[in-house]
């Protein structure tokens, strides 16, 4: 029976798949072929969550999940949503020093990892003391449990007191320690619909029969909650260990993908791609590309439009689940640059002195929102991130136009200021982020003893070019014929490569 929201609450999990269909596809990893059909993922969960509630976790206890792209990141995940269990997957990327705060800070008592990321999981130290139930996957490592040896040996039965667990994402952590988002009331009945249901099956027509393909890495809130999704749904995750632009378009053709999400970080590798590689793959399958994540350039937007059609979709919103905004591909035409009108309330953009700004002026984007959230022992951050009149805000600044689209300009924090201008490096990343040279850019503020900051491009060289002061200035022209000169960079910088996450987000840390 549905809810009313033309869904099935019965058949909003894999258990439900699992005993309708059992032999349909929930998983692929996409390079090794690796599948889990929804038995195998309903059995593998069931047997990890009866060893949780063996080793004493209750509802509203934590699990962390330290895990590369691989199918035992879905039997974890599913084992404790299933459980009642708060979820934290953790960026394997970090240093064992930042995945072990996540750990001891989210209050994890059961950790899942694998014998592959030993050496992070090595130097964890006492950020494990809490930590009583810790397994890994694919070998030995000293402390933890074998996981295929202790979930093969439980026997399948009920999980008692089966109920919706819920996801606890870590902020990125970009420029300055991850702030855990603590999610909505947990213990609902397993398989109730919640708002990301309606968004996924009513905005971007998601079903049962839905091929989505995922590039990204799976502890990112995005990535895990489509895939996971999917799986709610009955459809079919395509998982990409890494991301490769011609890969991509190779799986789109090899299974049929209905959906896909990128950022625009993959937009960009994809165009750059040569024209014979763009061209010889079947996209014929593709009805959704969503981008999000960070703001796309319009050259960027616009060529993927030409090239792919009018598939590609926006939004804009963050894990805290303040604020959403979309924009389908007409609309964006009509808006260029734009990421979308509020779906979720009022948007409103707020000057230095807390007052509300007309149309066209740019300032602090601040929502009016349904759903209050807080960061994790942190409320002092908890409380910058609303205001007196309930609205919140993630950090960024832009406009609206006079109908009511909104504009990003950059986040706040990444403001730079030279000679008391306020120059936002969004705007010049995308001028110089299209030039034939330049395979990756980051425009931070670098000390200047004149000028306070002075912008400096930091710059990816595409492969077969060679950095060179004639570049340099090469591309410190192309700027300025683009914008203006107080806004172009005085210094560019090359680099091997920039450090982002696969998410596409910079580490600024790590430039300056």
């Amino acid at each position: 029976m549905s809810d009313g929201s033309g869904l099935d609450p019965a058949r909003l999990h894999p258990a439900a798949h699992a005993a309708d269909d059992p032999d349909r596809v929930a998983l692929v990893m996409a390079a090794s072929g690796e599948t889990r059909t929804y038995r195998e993922l309903d059995e593998a969960s069931t047997r990890l969550a009866l060893v949780l509630r063996d080793r004493g976790l209750r509802r509203g206890d934590h699990l962390a999940v330290l895990l590369d792209n691989e199918p035992v990141f879905f039997e974890a995940v599913w084992a404790g949503l299933r459980s009642g269990l708060y979820v934290t997957p953790i960026n394997w990327h970090l240093a064992a020093a930042e995945a072990g705060y996540i750990v001891s800070d989210c209050g994890a008592t059961a950790l899942v990892t694998s014998a592959q990321l030993g050496g992070t999981v090595r130097e964890l130290g006492d950020d494990l003391a809490g930590v009583t139930t810790r397994l890994a996957v694919g070998g030995g490592l000293d402390g933890f449990e074998p996981y295929e040896d202790v979930v093969a040996g439980r026997a399948l039965d009920a999980v008692p007191d089966e109920c919706e667990g819920s996801w606890m994402f870590y902020s990125s952590g970009t420029t300055g320690r991850p702030k855990g988002i603590v999610p909505p009331a947990i213990g609902g009945r397993l398989g109730a619909p919640a708002p990301f249901t309606t968004l996924l099956t009513g905005l971007f027509g998601f079903t049962d029969e839905t091929v989505y393909l995922s590039p990204a890495p799976l502890y990112h809130a995005a990535p895990a909650g489509w895939t996971t999704m999917t799986q709610r749904l009955g459809g079919t995750a395509v998982v990409m260990e890494r991301f490769d632009p011609v890969e991509f378009l190779a799986q789109i053709e090899r299974h049929r993908v209905t959906h896909s999400q990128v950022v625009p970080t993959h937009l960009v590798r994809l165009l750059k791609l040569p024209e014979r590689d763009r061209t010889r793959f079947d996209l014929s399958s593709l009805q959704l590309l969503v981008h999000a994540a960070a703001p796309c350039p319009v050259e960027v937007k616009r060529a993927a439009l030409e090239w792919l059609g009018p598939v590609i979709h926006e939004f804009y919103s963050g894990s805290e689940g303040s604020g959403f905004c979309y924009i389908g591909p007409d609309d964006w035409l009509a808006h260029p640059g734009s990421v979308g009108r509020s779906l979720m309330g009022g948007v409103h953009i707020v000057g230095d002195e807390g007052e509300e700004l007309p149309a066209g002026e740019a300032g602090q984007v601040w929502f009016e929102t349904p759903h209050r959230f807080e960061y994790h022992r942190d409320p002092e951050k908890t409380a910058s991130a609303w205001n007196d009149r309930g609205w919140s805000t993630l950090g960024d600044v832009g406009w609206v136009d006079d109908d009511g689209y909104l504009y990003l300009t950059d986040r706040a924090s990444n403001m730079i200021i030279s000679g008391g201008v306020n120059i936002y490096p969004r705007e010049i990343e995308d001028q110089l982020v299209v030039h034939p040279a330049v395979a990756d850019v980051a425009v931070l503020g670098t000390p200047d003893p004149d000028w306070g900051e002075q912008v400096t491009a930091f710059v990816q060289p595409m492969p077969g070019i060679e950095p060179s002061d004639v570049l340099a200035a090469e591309l410190i022209e192309f700027c300025r014929e683009r914008l203006s000169h107080f806004k172009c960079p005085r210094t560019v910088r090359f680099v091997d490569e920039l450090p982002r996450l696969p998410t596409g987000k910079l580490l600024k840390r790590m430039l300056v």
